[in-house]
């Protein structure tokens, strides 16, 4: 295929722990991860959004490992991490948190029509299999692969993947490096929780779910200016909400931030529609109108979100 914004490329990150990082990271162009234990097993942290990047995913895989995947790690629901997952093998098991089953069923294949544009090539809806609630601990011979959930953040089914003897870690789209997070279908509040979380590990590498790798000081620089902008959407929230303003004023009356020039930057007002919901006391399980983020989100853009998966 090609892949115009920039190829993937595997990367080694630790012996035997790869990062699959596809360029620009924009809208479906997200990163994976291969995990190879000691007993020749496999696990994939995420597939991606259409069939063409699934099979080249796959074949990379392939170059390092002749082992089919055992298991597959859903960080969340969303398509360009989950798409990808009915091209695996039946015996491989997929997991992800409860929540993440749940969402996978109920949002189908809706991403690919709402994010029109690509050639998504032939889909099919293949949800985990087998999930959990808190945490769970996966042995591949003598490598320890841990999962957690942080609470609601980017979506209420949320997972990192942690290699404690490594100090790798895979957070999904709990980090977008260098562009907005979205937290439309999650929470504001939990998601400055989830960066609290993240910082715990002290991870030597970061594999967020699009951007570059993080390593070394820029691991804690990122999850600073993710702070700095969830605290930001915050107190703009709160006060256009006390205002009675709608989130479309409040983001045309804020104007330009140091935010601004991060990718999606569109997704502001898809925040602040979760804010405000936040704001409402309404339950974080109660979804919100989907259509209408999106509305706002493509007004705020100036016309069509563009996706060059």
């Amino acid at each position: 295929m090609n892949f115009s914004a920039g190829r993937p490329e595997l990367v080694e990150v630790a012996s035997g722990v790869h990062a699959y990082v596809q360029p620009d990271g924009s809208w479906m162009i997200n990163n994976t991860g291969v995990v190879l234990g000691s007993d020749d097993s496999l696990l994939l942290v995420d597939t991606t959004s259409t069939e063409a990047r699934n099979r080249a995913l796959l074949a990379s895989v392939a170059s390092v490992s002749t082992s089919e995947p055992r298991y597959a790690v859903n960080t969340h629901h969303h398509g360009d991490h989950t798409f990808g997952n009915w091209l695996l093998p039946p015996s491989t098991t997929v997991i992800g948190h409860d929540a993440c089953r749940e969402e996978v069923l109920a949002a189908g294949l809706l991403a690919s029509q709402v994010l029109a544009g690509p050639d998504y090539g032939h889909l099919e809806v293949r949800p985990p299999s087998l999930t959990y609630t808190t945490s769970l601990t996966l042995h591949l011979g003598t490598r320890v692969v841990e999962l957690h959930h942080p609470g609601p953040a980017h979506t209420r089914g949320d997972t990192v993947v942690w290699l404690p003897a490594d100090r790798v870690l895979f957070t999904g789209d709990l980090v977008f490096a260098g562009g907005q997070p979205f937290l439309a279908e999650g929470s504001v509040q939990g998601y400055l929780s989830a960066l609290g979380f993240l910082r715990s590990f002290d991870a030597d590498v970061l594999v967020p779910g699009h951007g570059p790798l993080l390593r070394g000081d820029d691991v804690a620089r990122v999850l600073d200016d993710l702070v700095a902008y969830t605290t930001y959407l915050s107190d703009l929230a709160t006060a256009g909400h006390a205002a009675g303003k709608s989130p479309m004023e409040v983001v045309r009356e804020a104007g330009e931030s140091r935010f601004s020039s991060w990718q999606e930057s569109e997704r502001l007002v898809g925040n602040l529609h979760r804010a405000y919901h936040e704001l409402d006391g309404k339950p974080l399980s109660e979804r919100l109108e989907l259509v209408r983020v999106w509305t706002d989100m493509t007004e705020l853009h100036g016309g069509p979100i563009a996706c060059h998966a």
